[in-house]
């Protein structure tokens, strides 16, 4: 909601409003290279296909135009058949609203559209899925079209002119439908039973999102670059643990309220800059949670106990409000926390003039990244059989994940979103054959030579799950097989092509040269440095190896945001080239002394500047220590090196 600060301002301006539940961290406006970045953030997604043309984008209009005048000719007919006077039919109404990417206006070329069909309450939802199923059917623009009655959220999933539509049923406690029907008041729930209530809740959200950013276009191109960050990141899967669309477009929404004038290119970072440091399990909230006296269940901590145990929650704004991501573990959580830190040390180049865009959208090597996977397969005899099953086991793969976590040697468990056709070697000639893999870290342990792992029972858990569900729905046909298999990484090239397991070419980035000649070693040293001061750390790391770029503001300086680097700052680059080409000698002294060097990698890392340039998070709060600190570990070790050196002792 919009909550105004103050009823006068000087000079007669409108007084500030702020969104969400605290105010805003800066009211900067946007500065001409901020639109310059935003340009760049464009052109790097277009090859990405986010961004529909006019033509499609009527295409769809027209669509969805055809459809609520079907939904208009249906609900009249079915008024006929109960009997209501002509004069009611003629006002009855009916209607069909959008809900999720394509209502955010973030859709992508080719996606689905959400759409929701509401009808009076003489209307049943038995009519919908019989005789609206029905009419659908002898429309010839109208193909694949299935009925999912028994779902959490009924649906009717259907391809209309090339378009994929999943369409819900609400039946209101109204005695017709008005074209301006708004669904965001909370009374309108009255009286519902829950599966309409359920349906309806994808609308409000959405709506209530839109109604609570400050600039609905700066919020639907940073969503376009997030969603797509996510995706190309492996992090975008509401069903596997990760986050789904909704709770994406939340969390960009929470950094639209806290920075309301920004644009997209400042946004993005910001986005990045805010969750990198979010101090969860505290929920995202875009605002304060109101109750309505309807007595639906909604998430409060207080009261349900097994709210408290939700790992990451994000709060969807529309009451009944619930948490968006109750399937996330302690092993996603972790994976999108790096994510979160490697997204900001890479926006902290691209707005220091380092990087471009593209970097950002680089899909990890998860293929290099553990040593152990599972190879999960899911195999069927026919087309359609697998097509089910697949969908069966993907739903259930959080299990095995879940299962993993608990096992006391297991530290995380990495499930990769994309699946994989099985290969030939690994499949009988008439199979259709799926597979998931799942990076897995042990913990370390003592004595690890003389300990046994087994993983059975968790695997065994897990595909017994899968197979009792089947039975308990009747999909489980001859041929429907699952297995999994613990692989290490040399073996990966028995199930996957070769450029999927690669190493990938590693990226050198040399600082620049300096003008001072750093001394050089005594003559009497033929041991060259352990480390040369020319090398910067890989770029193209993975998450974890990845420094943020993120300190605080000094002395309580205004801070700052990163952007092209100044002269100052090649300077200080200068000076701490030098201090480590000068610190190679040093070692090199000490290795002629037969000096014992000890994790002086780790005292270079700890060489850092201080940087008022970057910026400081102020919530939620943060224990980072300052870059003062840094540097006073560093030169006291420094003059205690130096001094071992000469007492030729450690």
């Amino acid at each position: 909601q919009i909550y105004p600060r103050g009823n006068t301002m000087p000079g007669g301006q409108q007084p500030q409003r702020h969104y969400g539940i605290t105010s805003a961290i800066s009211l900067a406006p946007p500065r001409e290279i901020d639109h310059q970045y935003t340009k760049k953030l464009c052109d790097a997604m277009k090859p990405f296909g986010v961004f529909e043309d006019e033509e499609e984008l009527n295409h769809r209009l027209a669509v969805l135009g055809k459809l609520n005048n079907f939904v208009k000719e249906w609900i009249a007919e079915i008024s006929e058949l109960k009997n209501l006077p002509p004069s009611a039919i003629s006002c009855v109404g009916g209607k069909i609203f959008t809900f999720g990417s394509y209502r955010l206006g973030v859709h992508t070329k080719g996606a689905d559209i959400d759409a929701l069909c509401v009808a009076p309450r003489h209307v049943e939802r038995t009519d919908f899925f019989q005789s609206f199923f029905e009419k659908l059917k002898q429309h010839e623009e109208i193909k694949d079209l299935r009925a999912v009655e028994d779902a959490f959220v009924p649906v009717i999933k259907f391809k209309f002119d090339g378009i994929e539509i999943d369409l819900l049923f609400a039946r209101l406690a109204l005695q017709s439908i008005p074209d301006n029907l708004d669904l965001r008041g909370d009374s309108i729930l009255r009286n519902l039973d829950i599966r309409c209530i359920r349906s309806l809740n994808g609308c409000r959200v959405t709506d209530e999102i839109l109604y609570l950013v400050p600039n609905k276009e700066n919020f639907r191109l940073t969503l376009r670059a997030i969603k797509l960050w996510a995706k190309r990141r492996g992090i975008y899967s509401n069903m596997l643990g990760f986050l789904g669309g909704v709770s994406w477009a939340m969390l960009v929404a929470r950094t639209c309220q806290l920075y309301p004038n920004a644009v997209a290119a400042t946004l993005v970072h910001k986005f990045f800059l805010v969750f990198s440091k979010w101090e969860w399990p505290n929920p995202v909230l875009l605002k304060q949670p109101e109750d309505s006296n309807l007595n639906l269940p909604v998430w409060d901590p207080r009261v349900n106990p097994s709210d408290r145990y939700h790992l990451m929650p994000i709060i969807t704004p529309a009451y009944p409000q619930q948490n968006s991501t109750y399937n996330v573990s302690t092993s996603t959580r972790t994976i999108m926390s790096e994510e979160f830190k490697y997204g900001l040390s890479v926006t902290d180049e691209i707005l220091q003039g380092k990087a471009e865009w593209p970097k950002l959208f680089e899909p990890p090597n998860f293929f290099q990244k553990y040593k152990h996977y599972i190879v999960l397969t899911a195999s069927a005899s026919t087309e359609e059989n697998h097509l089910e099953w697949i969908g069966l086991v993907e739903s259930k793969i959080r299990v095995l994940v879940g299962n993993l976590e608990r096992n006391e040697y297991i530290t995380l468990a990495h499930v990769n979103p994309q699946s994989f056709p099985g290969s030939k070697e690994n499949r009988s000639e008439n199979d259709f054959v799926s597979m998931w893999f799942i990076g897995i870290i042990f913990k370390k342990v003592e004595n690890a030579e003389s300990v046994n792992i087994d993983l059975t029972y968790d695997i065994q858990s897990f595909t017994d799950t899968v197979y009792r569900q089947a039975n308990n729905i009747n999909m489980l046909k001859d041929g429907m097989k699952i297995e999994a298999t613990h692989v290490k990484k040399k073996q990966l090239h028995q199930y996957l092509p070769p450029e999927l397991v690669q190493k990938k070419k590693r990226v050198r980035y040399i600082s620049p040269p300096i003008k001072t000649k750093p001394p050089s070693p005594p003559a009497s040293s033929s041991t060259p440095p352990l480390l040369s001061g020319d090398v910067m750390p890989n770029a193209a790391s993975s998450p974890k190896e990845e420094p943020n770029g993120l300190e605080d503001s000094i002395n309580g300086a205004p801070a700052k945001r990163p952007h092209s680097p100044t002269e100052e700052d090649m300077t200080k680059r200068l000076k701490e080239t030098e201090v480590r080409r000068v610190l190679s000698v040093i070692i090199a002294v000490g290795l002629s002394c037969k000096v014992k060097v000890v994790t002086l990698h780790f005292f270079l890392l700890q060489v850092v500047s201080n940087d008022d340039s970057t910026f400081k998070e102020p919530y939620p709060p943060s224990d980072l220590s300052t870059g003062e600190g840094h540097n006073t570990v560093s030169v006291t070790y420094c003059l205690l090196l130096i001094n071992c050196v000469n007492q030729d002792k450690t």
